[in-house]
């Protein structure tokens, strides 16, 4: 937990902290519950930027939490979301990342508020990141012929000027931070540098990866099949209806299959079994019900779980979930996929369970391999399964999520009941 006392330290002591980040309580501040609200006086008085997190807000609410302090929002994925969030004065991030992408139904905002626009990610995988990055949100709006200028203010000047950021923008005195590209069409970046250094050139990084010791939290024991069976206790569940490209998901009340008393997940369908364990302390996973994920006989887990960082895993039964979860329990963290003929891939992230301490080019060809084996060997439906795996625990995205403590509705900002 990170108080409001805790906040003000921080802040008091580190002036390189440049802003609040995510206010991702909103139920919290359109209900002004002191804790979230003291957050962000404390913020105001350090003069301190607000970074938003609202997604699907509208109307009198948006303007609420706007009156509130939360500037910016990154989670709107619809037109109408964004115009009513910048009609009550805030900053919209138009996001494309793996998992998330909202650029096609944002982009038209482009030639009348590029002013109060910018570009991000949040989350991209490695070999998403060595294709590009906010530069490939550039070249996609030069290509629906918006005008280069604005564009640029998006990606490149109004972030800056928003998070008073201590980096250039070709001004006097300021570092020497720029690109060189072939020309103003095509938008291929040749050169990088960084403070007058070269430091990517042709799409290769010159930077040296950086060794470091890896330090973790991961105290769990190996897990048993049996620790995630469903006993059944009703003939409705409530299922967690993923959508691809995005992290909202629905809620779906179904009838599952039964067998010997335990509820079992429904492959032909395309309702598996999901689940979340908790990495640091041995207590008895949470488990549910997903569709939408497409995976055929077999499991895939992670150890990059929003915002806790359990382990969540998805798969089409219990051995081959418990399979994926030890192979990312044995190595402290990381990626892992199986299939019940005994192939299997894992990704380890021994730093912290979410990160790897190896160049970031062999990376991207690790994940890239594991993906693979997610789509074509699992035959998983998604764009991008892991990405979107790592977001089925975030409790504030609706409509329904899943945490180690169990299912949580976002609408009634509560947990709620497996069956109906």
């Amino acid at each position: 937990t990170l108080s409001p006392n805790d906040i003000d330290y921080l802040f008091e002591k580190y002036p390189e902290i440049g802003y609040l980040a995510e206010v991702m309580n909103f139920p919290g501040v359109l209900n002004n519950e002191p804790d979230m609200m003291a957050k962000i006086a404390i913020a105001k008085k350090y003069n301190k930027p607000i970074d938003g997190h609202a997604p699907g807000l509208r109307g009198e609410l948006a303007i609420k939490y706007a009156k509130a302090g939360p500037q910016t929002d990154h989670e709107c994925f619809s037109l109408a979301e964004a115009l009513d969030k910048l009609d009550a004065g805030m900053k919209i991030l138009i996001r494309e990342g793996s998992a998330a992408k909202n650029y096609e139904a944002l982009s038209s905002l482009i030639p009348n508020y590029y002013k109060n626009l910018m570009f991000c990610s949040d989350d991209k995988h490695a070999d998403a990141l060595e294709i590009g990055h906010i530069n490939e949100l550039v070249k996609r709006s030069l290509s629906k012929g918006y005008e280069l200028f604005s564009i640029l203010q998006i990606a490149c000047v109004n972030p800056v000027l928003h998070y008073n950021m201590p980096i250039g923008l070709l001004q006097i005195n300021d570092p020497a931070d720029f690109i060189v590209i072939d020309n103003l069409t095509d938008f291929n970046i040749l050169q990088t540098f960084l403070n007058g250094e070269l430091v990517a050139e042709n799409g290769k990084s010159f930077i040296k990866n950086v060794v470091t010791q890896s330090i973790n939290n991961f105290e769990i024991k190996l897990k048993k099949p049996i620790e995630f069976a469903v006993h059944s206790k009703g003939e409705t569940i409530n299922v967690i209806e993923a959508v691809d490209g995005q992290l909202i998901t629905n809620k779906l009340p179904v009838s599952l299959k039964t067998e010997n008393g335990l509820t079992i997940a429904d492959q032909e369908n395309d309702i598996l079994k999901i689940t979340v364990v908790n990495r640091y302390a041995n207590v008895p996973p949470a488990v549910a019900f997903i569709k939408n994920f497409g995976i055929k006989n077999g499991a895939i887990a992670s150890s990059v779980a929003h915002d806790s960082h359990n382990i969540v895993a998805v798969g089409s039964s219990d051995d081959v979930i418990c399979k994926a979860i030890n192979l990312v329990i044995a190595e402290k963290g990381g990626l892992s996929a199986v299939d019940i003929f005994g192939s299997e891939v894992v990704l380890p992230l021994p730093i912290a369970g979410l990160m790897s301490p190896d160049d970031g080019y062999e990376v991207s060809k690790k994940y890239t391999e594991i993906d693979n084996f997610a789509k074509n060997k699992l035959k998983s439906t998604l764009q991008s399964p892991f990405m979107s795996l790592s977001f089925m625990s975030l409790l504030v995205i609706p409509s329904l999520k899943l945490s180690d403590k169990g299912l949580f509705d976002c609408e009634s900002f509560r947990f709620t009941s497996l069956f109906e």
